[in-house]
């Protein structure tokens, strides 16, 4: 496990070449990069899991409600969506849309499953230990067939949740509860041989790593009281959202608020930062025949942007195999 809080950047890359791909999306993340070319993503205001084609043309798969987060493809073929229950949200002249704390209408946190081909879609799991979901977020599989989530919570006028990191299945008959506690789990990723989990904490600029000992299960470290070690603690107002992992392991964490994708060795260094047209970049993905295309979702003006990256990404399980169409029926 690397030493705890190197923080050796190297200065800003120049802002890279972004090419927009398609705009007035409401609060889009989440998104996945599929092999004919097309994303997806979710539209967080919007309610809905959306496809977008490489010519700007969207489509919404299915209208799910509350606030679909995160989203991943499984070992069926089918979507796997975070859902945070809802937000109450709130604009201005610099930001059209952003979060403010949990909806009136909050609904509660979820994973929900959606046939791709039918937009068919059922809640897999709502509670875990008899305990509600808070506010799930975002989401990865392993190469066993489960998938690892976050779990942030939720935030009220003066109170918020403890976040918690969960492992869980397909059948939906098996949730665990893998870290505990966290505070604001954002982004989730597997390292390249799956023996490291990395969990990005958005209010505190910070990413854990975690040695994986088996499906759902992490060794526990007494240093810290989430039981990781500290990848990297990042200085000033830096906030973490989402991240992806590339094929030479680093991970490349989206930072709103700084405009950019902090970009962090194995071992702790912060590589770079490549800055975005955007002051609310939120999530990054690695598509394109060689996977050296970076997708990146970007909420201060609500688009989906493209733009190439040094190395290729890393490819996520059962999304190389999916063939459009090939959809099996919600059981």
């Amino acid at each position: 496990m690397p030493p705890a809080n190197r923080v050796d950047t190297v200065g800003n890359e120049p802002a890279a070449t972004v090419v927009e791909i398609a705009g007035g999306l409401r609060f889009p993340e989440g998104p996945i990069a599929l092999p004919d070319g097309d994303v997806l993503l979710v539209e967080i205001a919007r309610g809905t899991l959306t496809r977008v084609a490489p010519s700007g043309t969207t489509t919404v798969v299915a209208s799910l409600g509350g606030g679909p987060n995160g989203a991943a493809i499984g070992p069926d073929g089918a979507c796997y969506v975070c859902n945070n229950g809802g937000f109450r949200w709130q604009g201005d002249a610099l930001f059209a849309l952003r979060p403010a704390g949990q909806a009136e209408d909050y609904r509660g946190g979820s994973i929900q499953r959606v046939d791709l081909q039918t937009g068919v879609f059922r809640t897999l799991y709502s509670k875990v230990d008899g305990r509600d979901l808070s506010a799930p977020n975002d989401i990865v599989f392993d190469r066993q067939g489960g998938f690892w989530f976050t779990d942030p919570g939720t935030r009220r006028a003066r109170q918020e949740d403890r976040g918690a990191v969960y492992y869980a299945t397909i059948d939906g008959n098996s949730i665990t509860e893998a870290i505990f506690p966290m505070h604001h789990p954002n982004g989730i990723g597997l390292s390249p041989d799956e023996m490291t989990l990395y969990v990005s904490e958005t209010q505190t600029g910070r990413v854990w790593a975690f040695d994986i000992t088996g499906p759902g299960q992490v060794a526990r470290k007494p240093e810290y009281p989430n039981g990781g070690a500290l990848l990297a603690g990042l200085p000033g107002f830096e906030l973490l959202d989402s991240l992806a992992v590339d094929g030479a392991g680093n991970v490349c964490v989206a930072s709103p608020y700084r405009g950019a994708i902090v970009v962090i060795s194995p071992a702790g260094h912060v590589l770079r930062y490549v800055e975005m047209p955007d002051r609310l970049p939120t999530n990054i993905c690695f598509g394109g025949p060689d996977l050296t295309t970076a997708y990146v979702t970007l909420c201060q003006h609500g688009t989906l942007a493209r733009f190439a990256w040094p190395e290729p990404g890393l490819p996520l399980n059962f999304l190389a195999t999916w063939k459009h169409g090939a959809m099996g029926k919600c059981p």
